[in-house]
């Protein structure tokens, strides 16, 4: 039986692209982001017998279990989660920025994160299952007045006391710590940045592991190419 991979913030960026790379390599995946129509695309494109899409904003603990439930009720069982929702801020001082957008990132950046992993558990238990969140390499450098590094900061704390929880079970946990990402996810192109495949494919190879081996964290920068 194929194994089945939730994703949220699949409709664009990493998230689509781990979609495709997932399903590419055998896995029946679960889309799960706000944007129905571009969840939509992606499950036309992968085949409705491959994909799910399930709408939610992940900041709503009862749209995730209902989105979650949906994804297990489809497929009948989940194997892995990939955490892959997330924002940024435009604001660069933490003097002077805007408080309602730093309530925003760590909404969606922290508690939706948590309220996934919270939900997820219990069905990977039951398949010794992987847990991946998408990190950055925001959290190893300073980058002055950052909310968004230091959200990034409890997102690699929490990546190894969750390996930490899951490993008796036999549970797996991975942080993905791009370096920038060349998507939507910033106001202007990125061209000398990662591509979303990158990330994608590093994902698929952290699930494609044995059983035995558990990758805490894997680590992706950009080559200059100048």
């Amino acid at each position: 039986m194929d194994k089945v991979l939730l994703i949220t913030g699949a409709s664009s960026g990493i998230g689509a692209a781990t979609a495709r790379a997932a399903s590419a390599a055998g896995w029946r995946v679960g889309l799960m982001a706000r944007s129905q129509g571009k969840l939509d695309e992606l499950v036309a494109e992968l085949g409705q017998d491959r994909a799910i899409a399930v709408a939610a904003d992940v900041t709503s603990a009862e749209a995730q279990h209902d989105a979650i439930a949906k994804v297990v009720e489809r497929f009948g069982r989940l194997d892995a989660a990939f955490a892959n929702a997330g924002m940024g801020t435009s604001s660069k001082s933490a003097e002077t920025a805007d408080l309602d957008d730093w309530r925003e990132l760590l909404d969606v950046n922290i508690w939706g994160l948590l309220v996934t992993a919270r939900i997820v558990l219990p069905e990977l238990r039951k398949t010794k299952g992987h847990l991946l969140l998408t990190g950055s390499r925001a959290a190893k450098i300073e980058l002055s007045g950052s909310v968004y590094g230091a959200t990034k900061h409890f997102v690699h704390g929490f990546a190894a006391n969750l390996l930490a929880e899951m490993r008796p079970w036999g549970g797996r946990c991975t942080v993905l710590a791009p370096g920038i990402v060349d998507t939507a996810f910033f106001d202007s192109p990125k061209p000398d940045g990662l591509k979303p495949e990158d990330v994608a494919n590093a994902a698929v190879y952290a699930l494609e592991q044995p059983p035995h081996v558990a990758i805490g964290e894997v680590t992706l920068m950009p080559v200059p190419q100048s």
